[in-house]
């Protein structure tokens, strides 16, 4: 979750050399750092379901799940991030070998928040949208039950979104399956953000 930035211009090894000394974590975008912000318990409920579906359903086979702490480089616009749960298949790649900066997730996701939620819609995806390896990229709302799902079709990305308790959210570049019930387990919502679609009959 970002907040202010810096207005000074950083070069991406400036960048990279303060953020491996610094105690807390900081995004790179167009030349400035970009401070990270706490996360509430709603997020991190969110965020912690979701990797759970996901490592359970890939532990045996060639993908790595991580969350939170995994930096991820764009080539192609210098910008450093960290998404809430990053998926590689294959073989890792990574800018040096300290092994703290993956340069090719094929799933990203982020847990949105009031602060970010433009940020994540907007630039953020499209810095995204230029890591070549990148397949889908997953928003999940945290105030109402909302997920939507970018997959890529050539150079077109196609949304879908998933609004009801029973739906399932396909993940078919890592071919995995998360249910909405499972993403939002433990979280409540007030009932002016309720779709009537939640309620089990």
């Amino acid at each position: 979750m970002a907040s202010a930035a810096a207005q000074t211009y950083v070069t991406p090894e400036e960048y990279l050399a303060f953020e491996r000394k610094a105690t807390t974590k900081h995004e790179y975008l167009n030349g400035q750092i970009v401070a990270m912000s706490g996360a509430s318990r709603g997020h991190n409920l969110i965020a912690g379901n979701m990797f759970n579906g996901l490592y359970t359903q890939l532990i045996d086979g060639v993908c790595e799940t991580y969350i939170s702490e995994m930096r991820v480089k764009n080539y192609q616009t210098h910008s450093y991030t960290y998404p809430d749960i990053v998926v590689v298949c294959d073989e890792p790649r990574f800018e040096d070998d300290v092994f703290d900066t993956l340069l090719n997730p094929i799933v990203l996701i982020e847990v949105l928040s009031p602060s970010t939620e433009a940020y994540d819609r907007g630039e953020k995806f499209a810095h995204y949208r230029q890591i070549a390896s990148l397949q889908e990229y997953v928003l999940v709302s945290q105030d109402r039950m909302r997920v939507e799902h970018y997959l890529r079709q050539g150079t077109q990305w196609l949304l879908t979104e998933f609004c009801g308790l029973q739906e399932v959210l396909p993940l078919v570049s890592i071919g995995c399956e998360l249910r909405l019930s499972d993403i939002y387990r433990r979280i409540t919502f007030s009932e002016e953000s309720t779709p009537s679609t939640e309620v089990g009959k």
